[in-house]
Order: structure tokens, then C-alpha cells, then sequence
């Protein structure tokens, strides 16, 4: 083999710094697609695997691809907007195609105006400190999230009323 030759697998598969950031980067679309209102079931497919968890204990969680745009864009309706601010991800490789990751994450929730004052009792906004905590998979089309896990440390102001 000359030195331009380049081994089929190395060709094929990712370096270990490359799978790294393509998961840190399903986490940045994620968040950022939150705030863009972008959630459909492309995007979906374009974050997780089919059998992927998104889990905000002990306040909701929803199991599987299916529903899982229409889980997120029901909790965002609560809010007239939403600003996430993401960490970069701490990502540890487990293998070729298995990772897990750690970030942290404040997310600032606009309160629609008829609930926040002076028309409504609630302050404008909703704050959250919240560790991420998740894991993904290589799959054929490439590096998806099979779990994403919030585990709430601080609140500042008061949640909508729960509809209904």
C-alpha cells in the first residue's frame, strides 16, 4: 500500500473525535430546535433513535420516536417563548458506537401575556438550572440520542398553571 492508500475502514469510520462532537452536536440542534419551534417528525428522526427516552422526572417522559415532536411542541405551548442555553457536552466514547454525555443547561421561559403581568399573576419569566444527562448510538444513518435525562437544581419563578 502506497501512503495515499487509505484503508477501507478508516475511510468509513469516524475517529473518536468526530464521533465525539457529531453527539454534542445532536445536543445543540436539540436545544436549539426547541427554541426555533422547528419539531416535526424529520427532526425527530434526525436527533433519535426509535426507541429513544426523553425524561424530565419526576414531571413527564415519553418513550419512543413516535409522538416525539408532538411531546415537545405540547410543553413549549405552555410558554409564548423559550431560550436554551446549553454547555458544551462532555462525551465518553464506550466502544465504536455507544456514547454518553453530560452538559448543563439554563432554559428561560417566556410566559404567555395574558398570565404574566400586568394582565396576568405570574412574573414574565420562568427560569431553570438543569443538568443533562444522555446517551446515543451509531446507527446507519449516523449518531442519534437514545436518551436525554433533566434533572432540575434550581428554579426562579413560578411555572404556567397546568391546562385544563
Amino acid at each position: 500500500m502506497t501512503s495515499t492508500q487509505i484503508p477501507t475502514a478508516a475511510a468509513t469510520a469516524p475517529t473518536a473525535v468526530e464521533s465525539r462532537a457529531a453527539v454534542a452536536d445532536l445536543v445543540q440542534r436539540y436545544l436549539l430546535a426547541l427554541d426555533d419551534e422547528e419539531l416535526d417528525d424529520a427532526w425527530a428522526a434526525s436527533l433519535f433513535t426509535e426507541d429513544a427516552v426523553v425524561a424530565f422526572p419526576p414531571m413527564s417522559r415519553h418513550e419512543g420516536i413516535e409522538g416525539m415532536a408532538d411531546f415537545h411542541r405540547t410543553a413549549l405551548a405552555a410558554f409564548a417563548a423559550t431560550q436554551h442555553l446549553g454547555s458544551p457536552a462532555l462525551v465518553v466514547l464506550d466502544g465504536e458506537d455507544r456514547a454518553t454525555l453530560r452538559a448543563n443547561l439554563l432554559s428561560t421561559h417566556v410566559h404567555h401575556a395574558h398570565l404574566a403581568l400586568p394582565q396576568g399573576r405570574l412574573e414574565p419569566l420562568f427560569a431553570t438550572g438543569t443538568f443533562v444527562d444522555g446517551a446515543a448510538r451509531r446507527t446507519p444513518q449516523g449518531w442519534r440520542l437514545t436518551l436525554l435525562s433533566f434533572r432540575l437544581l434550581w428554579v426562579d419563578g413560578t411555572p404556567p398553571p397546568k391546562a385544563g
